[in-house]
Parts: C-alpha cells; sequence; structure tokens
C-alpha cells in the first residue's frame, strides 16, 4: 500500500511539472509572437501615417469653396495670401505627425516669409515664389524634400511638371489607393441599395405634394429650371482647375518617370579609350592654354577701348554718338560672357588635369576677371543710353540679368579657387537667383520706370527725349503719382492745364476695384494715401478712352 501509494505521488508531481512546463512554453510562445508583432509594427510607428482618401477629398472640396469665394469674379488681391495661408494649414493638418519635430517652426516661419510678397502686391513673380514655396513646404512635411539647394530645385521642378496631372491619375486610380489605405472597397452594389429607397421616397414625396398644400407650396419654391441656369461651364472649370491644383498639395508626389527611364534604358557601355581621342586635342591641357592666351588679348582688347571711352570720356569718331556705341554693345557683351562662362566650365571640369596647372588656373582667373569688367561695362553702356532715351521693363530686367551675370562668373572664380563641385556652384547660383526674384517682389517697377522718365524727361529739364506720355499711362495707376508732377510742372511752365481725362478715367477705375476687399494690397493702400492727398481727378460727362490698353 504503501509503494502504491509513492508511485501515484510521483505520477502527480510528473504531471503537474509537466503542466507547469507547458504552459511556460505556451507563456514564451506568446511572448515571443507580441515580440514579433512589436519588432514588425515598430517601423509602421515610426512612420508617419498617410491622411485617409475620404479626409483629402473633404478638405479639397473645402478649399474650392473658399477659392469659389475669394476668387471667382472677384479681383485678386490679400485674397491670394488668406488662401494660401489656409492650404498651408491643410497640409499641417494632412500630416500632423510632421509637427512632433522640435524645429518644425523654421517651415512655417520660411513660408510666411516667402507669402509676404502677395501681402505687398500680387503680381506673376510674386505669384511664382509663392507656388514655389507651398511645394516646397508640401514635399518637407511629407518628407519628400532633399537638403541641398540643387536637388530641391529638381524635385521642385518635376512637382509642378506633374502637379496638373496628378489629380486625373489619383483620380483614375482611388480604388487602388483605397486598398492601400485599408478601406473598404466602394462596390457597385452599395450604390445599387439607395436606387430603391431614393425611388420610392421621391414618390411619396410627390403624394404627399398632393394630398398636402403646405408640402405642395415647398415644392413649388424650387425652380428646377433656374437651378440649371446658374450652373456656368466656367465656373465648374474654375473648379476643376483649383481641384487639380490643391489635391497636387495635400498629396504631395513626384513622378518616377525618371528612375523608370533609368531601370528600362541600359547602361551606355564604356567606350574604349584610344591613345588620342579627339577630346584631347581639343579641350586637351595644351589646347586649353592656348585658347585662354588668345582669349586674355582679345579682352583685353576690348576692355582698354572701354576703358577708353566709356569710363575715360575720350571722344569718340565721328559720325557716332555714345548712345549708339552702348546700344551695340550692351547685349553681345553679356552672351560674350556667358559663352566664356561655358567655355570655363567644360575646360576646368573638377579633377581633371587642366583644373590642377597652375598656369591655366591663373590665366583663368585673368580671363574671367575681364569678363566681369565687360558686364560691368555693358552696365554702363546700358545706363548711358536709357539716360539718352527712356527706361523700360525691358531694360530694368536686362540690369537684373547684367547683375546675375556678374556674380555667376564670380562664383565660377569661387569654385575653381576652392575647388567646389559642379553641384556646389548649380546650387550657389540658385541661391544668388532665388533671393533677387524674391528681393524684386517688394520692387515698385512700375513707379520706378515713371517717376524715372518724368524726372529725366525733356519737359522736365532733364537730359533725355520728351515724355512717352501713352507708354506712361500703360504702366497703370503706379505711374499716376509721376503724372501728376509732370503735369503740374506743365502748367507752371504754360500757365495751362493740358492733361487728359483718360488720368481721370484710369484713377475712376482703379478706385472702383479697390472698393472690394478682395483687391487690397499694401502697395494699393499706400498708393491710395498718396492719391487722396491731391484729391481724385474727375471724369467729363460722357468721356470715352480712346486708348486701346484702356478698353
Amino acid at each position: 500500500m504503501a509503494r502504491r501509494a509513492a508511485r501515484a505521488a510521483r505520477r502527480r508531481d510528473g504531471a503537474s511539472l509537466q503542466t507547469t512546463a507547458g504552459m511556460r512554453r505556451q507563456n514564451n510562445s506568446q511572448e515571443g509572437a507580441a515580440m514579433t508583432t512589436i519588432t514588425m509594427t515598430a517601423p509602421a510607428m515610426k512612420t508617419s501615417p498617410v491622411p485617409s482618401y475620404c479626409r483629402r477629398v473633404g478638405a479639397a472640396a473645402l478649399l474650392v469653396a473658399l477659392a469659389d469665394f475669394l476668387f471667382y469674379g472677384q479681383p485678386v488681391g490679400i485674397t491670394l495670401f488668406i488662401f494660401a495661408t489656409v492650404l498651408a494649414a491643410t497640409v499641417v493638418a494632412m500630416h500632423p505627425t510632421a509637427l512632433n519635430d522640435a524645429r518644425v517652426w523654421l517651415k512655417p516661419a520660411a513660408l510666411f516669409a516667402a507669402l509676404l510678397p502677395l501681402v505687398e502686391n500680387v503680381s506673376p513673380l510674386s505669384l511664382l515664389v509663392a507656388v514655389a514655396a507651398l511645394a516646397i513646404f508640401a514635399l518637407s512635411l511629407a518628407g519628400r524634400l532633399r537638403a541641398r539647394p540643387a536637388r530641391i530645385a529638381r524635385q521642385l521642378g518635376l512637382f509642378l511638371l506633374a502637379a496638373p496631372f496628378r489629380f486625373a491619375r489619383d483620380f483614375f486610380r482611388w480604388r487602388k489607393v483605397a486598398r492601400q489605405l485599408g478601406q473598404r472597397r466602394i462596390r457597385l452594389a452599395a450604390i445599387a441599395v439607395w436606387v430603391m429607397p431614393l425611388t420610392l421616397g421621391i414618390v411619396f414625396l410627390a403624394l404627399f405634394g398632393v394630398a398636402n398644400p403646405i408640402i405642395e407650396h415647398w415644392l413649388s419654391l424650387i425652380d428646377l429650371y433656374a437651378l440649371l441656369e446658374k450652373i456656368e461651364v466656367a465656373r465648374l472649370i474654375f473648379w476643376l482647375i483649383v481641384l487639380a491644383g490643391v489635391s497636387a498639395f495635400l498629396r504631395p508626389r513626384l513622378p518616377r518617370f525618371v528612375s523608370r527611364l533609368r531601370r528600362i534604358l541600359p547602361a551606355a557601355p564604356a567606350a574604349r579609350r584610344t591613345r588620342t581621342s579627339a577630346e584631347d586635342v581639343l579641350f586637351g591641357k595644351a589646347a586649353i592654354l592656348r585658347a585662354l592666351i588668345v582669349f586674355n588679348a582679345l579682352f583685353a582688347v576690348q576692355t582698354i577701348l572701354d576703358g577708353t571711352y566709356l569710363w575715360g570720356g575720350v571722344a569718340l569718331p565721328d559720325g557716332l554718338t555714345y548712345a549708339a556705341y552702348a546700344h551695340r554693345g550692351a547685349y553681345p557683351l553679356v552672351v560674350t560672357a556667358l559663352l566664356a562662362a561655358g567655355f570655363v566650365l567644360v575646360a576646368l571640369r573638377s579633377g581633371s588635369e587642366t583644373s590642377r596647372d597652375p598656369l591655366i588656373r591663373r590665366l583663368v582667373y585673368l580671363w574671367v576677371a575681364q569678363n566681369i569688367v565687360l558686364v560691368i561695362s555693358s552696365m554702363l553702356r546700358l545706363d548711358l543710353y536709357i539716360g539718352v532715351y527712356a527706361l523700360t521693363y525691358l531694360r530694368v530686367a536686362a540690369f537684373i540679368w547684367m547683375g546675375l551675370v556678374a556674380v555667376g562668373l564670380a562664383l565660377i572664380i569661387a569654385r575653381i579657387a576652392f575647388t567646389k563641385s559642379g553641384e556646389w556652384l548649380l546650387s550657389a547660383n540658385l541661391l544668388t537667383l532665388s533671393a533677387t526674384l524674391y528681393a524684386c517682389c517688394f520692387v515698385n517697377f512700375a513707379a520706378t520706370i515713371a517717376n524715372y522718365n518724368v524726372d529725366h524727361s525733356l519737359e522736365m529739364n532733364g537730359p533725355g527725349t520728351g515724355l512717352d506720355i501713352y507708354y506712361t499711362r500703360s504702366l497703370g495707376p503706379a505711374a499716376l503719382p509721376a503724372l501728376d508732377r509732370f503735369f503740374e510742372h506743365q502748367k507752371k511752365v504754360f500757365l495751362t492745364d493740358k492733361r487728359d481725362p483718360a488720368d481721370a478715367f484710369i484713377e475712376t477705375r482703379y478706385r472702383d476695384v479697390q472698393k472690394n476687399w478682395r483687391a487690397w494690397s499694401l502697395r494699393d493702400w499706400r498708393l491710395l494715401r498718396t492719391l487722396d492727398k491731391r484729391g481724385p481727378l474727375v471724369v467729363p460727362p460722357g468721356y470715352r478712352p480712346a486708348m486701346p490698353d484702356s478698353d
């Protein structure tokens, strides 16, 4: 009996040990599965979740409604800044995890600075700066923006190139997007189930209208023909354009055709290098050295002539005026400098044998310095020509372009001196161009041109020719203060008021537009204050302007 009790006790202990071991194995397997699940989901927890399709559609619809209220059939002004701010806030709402970064305030601050030109004045340039800033802001929040300016410019160009077609692509692939986001697929049956309830509901509503006079009166107030007449094709097209535009910012993506082309197209086989190739002959060390010697000698002749006649004030040959001399050389010399810059970039590539030769580097420094002097001489030529004739938009753009060329040449010298890469040179030029365009957004070029032409006109005892009244008026309301000074001076000289009623018509139409709050801008506010100081001009009864640009 004692032996039987001992064997039973051992069996119970073994069963309890097996049960305990089984429970431990089960717990370990559960813990392992849980750790595997955590490990698999950890990377997904770090990435920012993609906003839902329905949320994007709803946000886009609200933005379209806001754009219709602000822009359709209305003058454009401060409304562009308001819409851009709301669009930026919506982009942030689509990517809430991007706000976890400690330095996230830098992106909205930079965007706000980029949108300030819209507050100053709405122009194609300020609109371009705002669109580029919004695109960079959206790509940065989505985590698709690279660090260097050259790569950012490439991404920006690809984004703006694909943005008009992104909405159409998403529209035709919306079911695939819904499956990727884990949403329920909308089947045809989900729509078909509403056919019977809606049909019977309309029948019952018609019967109630027959039976109840109050419901019949409500239904009579609904004029379907009037609703159809209010549908405008132009308005629908405006909605589609705005919807396509805002959808690209709410779901910023870059086109993949570049990477696909790289995968599809085979790599070019490496060409066997012969003993003496054509490249070695044309762009070899000996050819570049001889070319730099010849180029420096030719450019030295042109530099000496400019120094003699433009800077030194030596009398020109008979029959040649300073204006003609300046006008003939202003633009060709800029083209010459651009060709010289291209030659330097091709001949002195980074890491090449020519870029390491000290004599060639000194000749390049001298040649590029002469090119900078030629660009400055071109600016002086243009200034002399404008002083005799007049200032225009194209000549202002030429001044800016010549300055950018001079800075670009100086950056080429810096690249060679500090052995920088081509990407560094491109990034430096892009930053210079961006800063220049941003600064130009705050310059009132119309008022600047009008004031310069009036002050230098022959009627104001200036060195220039007579004032072109029609061109000055074509500059818009910004030229009115300059025209006021011109006609006040004419009134003092001739004791008669020779002002054309077209100025009063331009000002009246401008004041009518500014009565709408949507057209407000900081520049227009300053102009209205200036015009209010001398009082509004009065348009004669029945006057119609004869200028084609005022119709």
